[in-house]
């Protein structure tokens, strides 16, 4: 059982820089009014398998600086510290969502923070009123916890002369999460800290360009975890087959849930066997494209239809290349109903049961409703947090405006500038730099947004010494790409969670 004390108030403002008032950074710069440093400082306790762990929650915001020096980002967090523990004996961890351009509202309230919001998932979560609790399974027995919102989403603003152009796009994004990380641990003297990264989804991308950008400026990190990955988007350039193969052990793992297949053994068994299927005969047939024989197409659109449970003249009609968004309308087609994209445990309704594509993603509009509003319910209750601005789910055009360009560390090698980011690169180098640091890769069976074979590929082609493979741990859950949707998921990811913290911290 568990408990959240009432919390206690005590308004704070941020160290600023020697030397500079609260009010002067506004004066020197013309532009948007830039905010002062200023939190809300509350007390809590959580009780977790009878334990009693008391803790400051702080929400805020932190000034980051352009290459002049000058303020040009506010970005807002809310960290968890453990009280009566000495900084420098605890881990501090990072979270972020992804997009680009989305707001930590999903890993805050639904992961591994003291709080989580109840949701009817898989099925669509009722209006109000919402319910938030606090967490048996969150990380703050093991870590502190710091949630930020990325420039531009949620409560995080352009200031001063700053636009939306300094961050907007792979490198300038990585820039500012640096620099409000550097911000934080001075500010709170965690210089000496073990230090983790926790991203998901795009969130992904930017660890792996963080955690090389941080070890370029001699910040060591001890582990990174990576929920729902993407780290190349090259792979979805067109005219190649490498998605078709990627996501193909996803659809027979979504097939075996469905009970569209004929399957013996696990879940994990059967994903075995698709994966043994993808790399060999399937890669094997895409690859002679147009000069496959017709007795080879046949007999792989037979297995293909035996894996994933469509019909096989509809793989024959797709000529063996399954998209994820046209599986998401066939599968239950007969049913009449269509699958989330981000979780395909979730099934929803469309107008036209004839269409070729879904017209909505069920597993998105089925939670957004009781994050949102738990979100606001909860900073303004228990955190003590208003704020007159507006909470960005996605920073308005951020996502369209995005600069995708990324220049890997050492330039890129030689073929210099990236123009779609392949972060496996970065992570890479960092590994052999670090050889101490430890990635955890979280993935879930059912995500159709993130697919985990594709994820392997990447990680299991950084070029890595042997020695040091062994790095790189993978998890495998039974929900999507919000693995915490699925409470038994994520009570199996907070005893994976436990492990990791621990070899990443005594290796």
């Amino acid at each position: 059982m568990m408990a959240l004390a009432g919390a206690m108030t005590v308004p704070a403002l941020a160290q600023v820089p020697e030397g500079r008032q609260r009010g002067e950074a506004a004066k020197e710069d013309s532009g948007i009014p830039i905010p002062p440093e200023a939190n809300s400082i509350t007390k809590h306790e959580l009780t977790m398998g009878g334990q009693v762990i008391r803790y400051t929650a702080t929400a805020g915001n932190l000034l980051v600086r352009d290459d002049q020096d000058k303020p040009n980002g506010s970005i807002f967090y809310v960290a968890y510290t453990q009280d009566g523990v000495e900084g420098k004996n605890r881990p501090v961890t990072f979270f972020y969502n992804g997009g680009p351009g989305a707001a930590t509202i999903w890993l805050h309230m639904g992961s591994f923070g003291p709080v989580r919001v109840i949701t009817q998932s898989p099925e669509a979560t009722a209006p109000a009123p919402f319910t938030w609790v606090p967490n048996e399974y969150s990380l703050l027995d093991k870590s502190d916890l710091v949630f930020i919102d990325a420039p531009l989403c949620g409560f995080s603003r352009a200031v001063g002369k700053g636009t939306a152009k300094d961050f907007a796009g792979t490198d300038q994004d990585i820039k500012a999460f640096e620099r409000f990380i550097i911000r934080y641990i001075t500010v709170n003297q965690r210089w000496n800290s073990p230090k983790f990264l926790f991203g998901e989804s795009y969130g992904t991308t930017r660890s792996g360009g963080l955690v090389a950008a941080l070890q370029g400026d001699g910040i060591s990190f001890n582990g990174v975890v990576l929920l729902s990955s993407i780290l190349n988007y090259n792979i979805r350039n067109p005219g190649y087959d490498t998605e078709a193969v990627g996501y193909f052990p996803s659809f027979a793992a979504i097939a075996y849930h469905y009970n569209k297949v004929k399957h013996t053994g696990s879940i994990a068994e059967w994903v075995e066997q698709a994966r043994k299927f993808a790399r060999g005969p399937y890669a094997e047939a895409l690859q002679q494209g147009d000069k496959l024989p017709s007795a080879e197409f046949n007999d792989v659109a037979a297995k293909i239809a035996a894996f994933t449970g469509l019909n096989v003249a509809y793989v024959k009609e797709a000529r063996l290349r399954i998209s994820a968004i046209r599986f998401r309308k066939e599968l239950l087609r007969e049913d009449e109903r269509t699958l989330g994209r981000y979780d395909a445990r979730f099934m929803g309704w469309d107008p036209d049961a004839a269409g070729e594509t879904p017209g909505s993603d069920p597993s998105d509009t089925g939670i957004s409703g009781v994050y949102v509003g738990a979100f606001h319910d909860y900073s303004q209750r228990e955190l003590k947090y208003t704020s007159q601005e507006t909470y960005y789910l996605s920073g308005p055009g951020l996502n369209q405006a995005w600069d995708f360009k990324h220049r890997p560390p050492g330039g890129g090698g030689p073929r210099g500038e990236q123009t779609a980011p392949d972060v496996a690169i970065d992570l890479a180098d960092t590994i052999r730099k670090n050889p101490r640091l430890r990635v955890f890769s979280a993935n879930g069976y059912f995500d159709l947004a993130t697919p985990f074979f594709a994820t392997e590929y990447d990680l299991s082609h950084m070029s890595l010494p042997a020695k040091l493979v062994g790095n790189v741990e993978y998890g495998y859950y039974p929900a999507g790409h919000m693995v915490y949707l699925n409470v038994d998921a994520l009570k199996e990811m907070k005893a994976d969670m436990v492990k990791f913290y621990a070899a990443a911290q005594h290796n």
